[in-house]
């Protein structure tokens, strides 16, 4: 019985139920002619039909005609809902949204471990304890006679004739372990990335523009370690003064920190495009004081950037112990070294209290910027979320000047110097949230904001 009063509903010609399988098609794989292929099915008097029929054959009394007339309303809703999908750069919905979300968030918190576990091991001298490398890794020395040869190798090495000639063999297990972990911390990541990566991609959540924007994450990240090696490889060369001490290039350096830097804002902002389609906007009000804001944001970011790539200079140049006073270096304000070395553009990479007194005009132009941020835009009309932004960034920014000045008077221990690192890299988060969350929203969102948001 149940089936004859199912019959009607099937008694389509070809035509209506081919309409209807499209319509299910693309609805589910989120296609852009899906708001044509929905216009069509509900203009074409399919949708009357088979609500008829539901209503003659499981509710002859009409119960249902209230809810018929609720659906007619369906095409606007449908079509809204298209045209604000077209921005999704996931496919499958929430869940699928969710799952690559969660995916990339704890991706960028991998390398932000691998930044903070980098400074550790620059800070602890541990970087050129290893003087080989491998592509594919390797083990690490596993027996007493292994540790001899590593060590072996490493005495042969500037740093351990001019810095830590007579070391232990546990002291060197103990930098040789720090340098091993960042290695094989980074190698880790790859994995980390690439399995859920093939996942999402098999399971068809991954849209091509997405594709791409990983897939060049992924080949920046596997070029890191090349970059890596490069930078250790600089510290294993004899020095050109037999006074100075082995380290490595800070141009080097610099770079590996940069791309390090480039990877995790690339992977913070991918997650927020996913999770968040469309910035925070409730009235035109909040778009157009977001705009104002974002006019500001974008050069105060890129002056955060140029700080942090800075500090690379900072730690490259073994800077950050030169002059350990503050706000004076020394007895006076400005070296009257600074400006010693020739041709001139190495003093501000080079020289080592020119590269200090870069470092600290930024940092204090930072501070000064961020808080002209906020002065400017207290009074401006915006969403809360940009507002609540705004204030964590300036007291991020004290804190970072804090530690920085703290780090410099204390003779750059590891647990400052590591917060310090830390600090710079949380800065730069809030920066790069603030400037998503004031982008300008889609053309379909804008259409349907109302000039004043609402008060309760």
């Amino acid at each position: 019985m149940f089936r004859s009063r199912l019959t009607p509903f099937f008694l389509f010609k070809s035509s209506n139920r081919k309409a209807l399988r499209d319509l299910a098609q693309t609805a589910s794989s989120g296609s852009v002619i899906y708001e044509e292929t929905s216009r069509r099915f509900f203009s074409s008097g399919i949708a009357r039909t088979i609500f008829h029929n539901f209503r003659s054959h499981f509710s002859p009394k009409g119960n249902y005609a209230r809810p018929l007339r609720n659906m007619c309303a369906i095409p606007s809703s449908v079509s809204m809902a298209s045209k604000e999908g077209l921005k999704l750069i996931v496919n499958g919905g929430p869940p699928a949204q969710k799952a690559v979300g969660i995916w990339l968030f704890c991706s960028a918190a991998w390398v932000f471990s691998m930044v903070i576990l980098g400074g550790v091991t620059r800070l602890t001298r541990s970087g050129l304890s290893m003087t080989d490398w491998k592509f594919t890794g390797q083990l690490p020395p596993l027996s007493d006679e292994e540790w001899l040869q590593e060590f072996e190798k490493y005495k042969q090495s500037p740093e351990y004739k001019r810095v830590n000639r007579g070391m232990s063999i546990e002291e060197f297990k103990f930098i040789y372990w720090m340098e091993y972990a960042h290695r094989m911390w980074g190698r880790a990541l790859g994995i980390m990335f690439a399995l859920p990566f093939s996942y999402f991609l098999r399971k068809g959540y991954i849209t091509l523009r997405l594709g791409l924007k990983l897939s060049a994450l992924f080949a920046l990240g596997a070029g890191q370690g090349l970059i890596g090696w490069w930078m250790v490889k600089s510290g294993l060369e004899e020095p050109a003064s037999e006074y100075a001490q082995p380290r490595v290039s800070p141009y080097r350096l610099a770079a590996h920190l940069t791309s390090a830097f480039a990877i995790y804002c690339g992977l913070v902002w991918t997650g927020l495009n996913v999770v968040m389609p469309e910035p925070p906007a409730e009235s035109l009000a909040w778009v157009n004081g977001a705009a104002k804001v974002r006019r500001l944001a974008l050069p105060v970011s890129l002056l955060v950037g140029i700080t942090a790539v800075s500090g690379a200079f900072v730690a490259g140049n073994d800077a950050g112990h030169a002059y350990n006073t503050f706000p004076k270096m020394g007895d006076t304000w400005i070296p009257e070294d600074v400006l010693d070395m020739k041709p001139l553009i190495r003093n501000f990479f080079e020289k080592t209290s020119t590269v200090q007194l870069d470092h600290r005009i930024l940092a204090m132009t930072t501070l000064f910027s961020i808080g002209s941020l906020w002065w400017l835009t207290r009074k401006l009309e915006i969403h809360p979320a940009v507002r609540v932004l705004i204030g964590n960034t300036v007291g991020m920014a004290a804190l970072q000047v804090t530690l920085g000045v703290s780090t410099l008077l204390s003779y750059v221990p590891v647990s400052l110097g590591t917060a310090h690192q830390a600090g710079a890299l949380t800065l730069l988060t809030l920066m790069i949230l603030l400037n998503h969350t004031v982008r300008r929203p889609s053309p379909s969102l804008l259409k349907s904001l109302p000039q004043v948001a609402k008060t309760i």
